[in-house]
């Protein structure tokens, strides 16, 4: 059986180099020539008990992480911005977790093995030793700022903070079919070479994934590293073969401006996606734009009635209706910013807000919260965050008799969090993932069944990774599955998870992927 291996290409012409072997060291740094602009990670081999291999980049200024290499997730890449230049001193760090590895082995210096022409000399041994000497500068700086990057007790501030220790916006493969193809077979290193770049979203938190029908699903918006808003704002995610394709260029009409916190949902009966709130630095939103998916068309609503700008809301879609709650909306100074505890209504056809007469013992002001529709006939709230209190407790809206109760639940339920993901994945049930709970990114999943009314916790490796502000959807795809598995046209529901923070200072853009029946079967 082949053993255990860690293996990187650097740019498109660079043959695999062995980086980790199953008996050498567990940490391992990379000179990388300043020529290179994209470097692909992946594992080969059984992981047995290895448990990740962390990646980071190191460009002398400030640590990049790209990432884990997990036995669910075998192959990362990164690659560089157009408007991005490497220093002479780039370095890939590599270590492992877990297996029978010693921790005692010291850090082992590699050079990279260039594809180059037969009279050019590639000068690596030089730059090692300097690469070195800067890592260990970057490092203590670090050191001097042990607290950077983590989420401030503020509504409107990002849970990986704005400190320098926070990782660039860059764009980062993570786990896709594409990327879990490029290696399958270790000899046809011929096809790699000419492989086109890869193209992903860069990290990101606050951003939504929408899904419009079986095969496509939209992202929209986010912000990334330093606090700066994704240069790449839209996406569409193909889930025939976990694909991306940058969708910025291919509506036409006014796009949103870049913002983070806002909603969008899809309404399957006009085929329309709807854009709502959001925030982008002291700037709060209150407009709508609509995204007709059939003319690829932007178009921004001139609404009549009042509704604050919201930013961390909820937003869920019933008989063609948005049903806006909670979020946080703008105070002039010295006032903190508020939260809000209203149910605001969106008619599309009319174009109106309006505020419905609703009964019953509703939720406290709250935003970063969760709302599950179910049954097309409850709205189920979880969670939220009103400065400095976290919240748990539960909530359900009758959408027949508009009257909230609250609900009382059995099990071991969730923690206090904000800024979870949440998805429907039958009719009576939903999950609850990660979030943020005033110190820490959590990467616990639960999941809630409404008839019973009790909670049940999960444990799955896919789901072990500290997550808040990221985006979980759930919908029937066809085509992404096994030779075992395919059948006919056959379809299965999949959870997806797409992006989000650690609280450290790493945004993510991988997509995990979760079969709806191993879910449950995990209950």
């Amino acid at each position: 059986m082949e053993e255990f291996g860690v293996y990187a290409v650097f740019g498109v012409n660079g043959p695999p180099q062995r980086l980790l072997s199953a008996e050498g060291s567990c940490r391992v740094s990379v000179a990388v020539p300043s020529n290179i602009h994209q470097v692909v990670l992946f594992s080969s081999g059984p992981w047995g008990e290895r448990i990740c291999v962390n990646a980071e980049l190191n460009d002398a200024r400030i640590p990049i992480t790209i990432g884990k290499l997990t036995p669910y997730n075998k192959c990362l890449s990164w690659e560089q911005w157009e408007e991005e230049t490497w220093t002479d001193s780039v370095t890939l760090n590599v270590s492992l977790e877990g297996g029978n590895m010693s921790k005692s082995e010291p850090e082992l210096i590699l050079a990279v093995k260039e594809y180059t022409p037969k009279d050019t000399v590639a000068p690596l041994a030089a730059r090692e030793h300097n690469s070195k000497r800067k890592r260990r500068r970057a490092a203590e700086e670090d050191n001097d700022d042990k607290n950077g990057g983590k989420m401030e007790e503020e509504e409107n501030t990002c849970p990986n903070g704005s400190k320098e220790n926070t990782s660039p916006v860059r764009k980062v493969q993570g786990q896709t079919k594409i990327s879990q193809k490029l290696f399958a077979s270790r000899a046809d290193v011929s096809k790699t070479k000419a492989a086109a770049p890869l193209v992903s979203p860069s990290g990101r938190w606050g951003q939504t994934l929408c899904p419009i029908d079986t095969q496509t699903a939209i992202l929209i918006g986010g912000q990334g590293a330093r606090m700066q808003f994704c240069k790449d704002p839209m996406w569409k995610l193909c889930t025939e073969d976990m694909s991306w394709v940058a969708a910025e260029t291919l509506a036409e009409g006014p796009t949103p401006e870049a913002r983070i916190g806002h909603t969008a949902i899809y309404d399957p009966d006009s085929k329309r996606i709807f854009v709502f709130g959001g925030s982008k630095n002291k700037k709060w939103f209150n407009d709508v734009h609509i995204l007709d998916t059939q003319s690829w068309r932007w178009s921004m609503v001139e609404a009549q009635g009042k509704v604050p700008p919201l930013a961390y809301h909820s937003c869920s879609m019933f008989r063609g209706e948005l049903f806006v709650l909670g979020g946080v909306f703008p105070r002039p100074n010295p006032e903190p910013d508020g939260c809000s505890d209203s149910l605001y209504i969106f008619d599309p056809q009319l174009s109106i807000w309006y505020q419905p007469i609703v009964t019953g013992n509703k939720p406290s002001p709250r935003s970063g919260h969760s709302a599950c529709v179910m049954q097309e006939r409850y709205i189920y709230v979880f969670g939220g965050w009103d400065t400095p209190v976290c919240y748990n407790d539960m909530y359900m809206l009758d959408l027949g008799l508009m009257e909230f109760s609250t609900v009382k639940t059995t099990g071991k339920s969730p923690s206090p969090r904000s800024w979870h993901g949440s998805a429907a994945i039958s009719d009576t049930k939903f999950l609850i993932h990660g979030g943020y709970n005033g110190n820490n990114a959590l990467s616990d999943a639960f999941i809630f069944d409404i008839d019973t009314s009790s909670w049940t916790e999960v444990k799955l490796p896919q789901l072990s990774v500290p997550r808040a502000g990221h985006s979980v959807i759930s919908m029937e795809t066809t085509g992404y599955f096994s030779e075992e598995e395919k059948d006919g046209d056959s379809m299965r529901g999949t959870l997806m998870i797409f992006g989000g923070g650690d609280n450290e200072g790493n945004f993510y853009s991988d997509l995990v992927t979760v079969a709806v029946e191993e879910l449950l079967d995990a209950l």
